[in-house]
């Protein structure tokens, strides 16, 4: 079954947002906007969790520091 909406969708890249008596009702959404959406509150909910740990006294590293890990770590691989 296809309905013009996905079209829509689809070429927008942004999501339909259907209502039914002028309240919403659903969304559509293509797979790659839906995906997209994951990823994006994937890495907020990671730097929010970050922060919290922050506040709650966990060491943290500067950009020097955190460079200086990382050339490490790739160079063990």
């Amino acid at each position: 079954m296809c309905f013009a909406y996905e079209a829509v969708a689809e070429e927008s890249k942004e999501p339909i947002y259907i209502t039914k008596n002028r309240e919403g009702d659903m969304v559509l959404m293509s797979i790659e906007a839906y995906e997209k959406r994951e990823q994006i509150l994937e890495l907020r909910g990671r730097a929010l969790q970050a922060e919290q740990e922050r506040l709650n006294g966990e060491k943290t590293m500067n950009v020097g520091e955190a460079r200086k890990a990382l050339k490490e770590r790739l160079s063990e691989i």
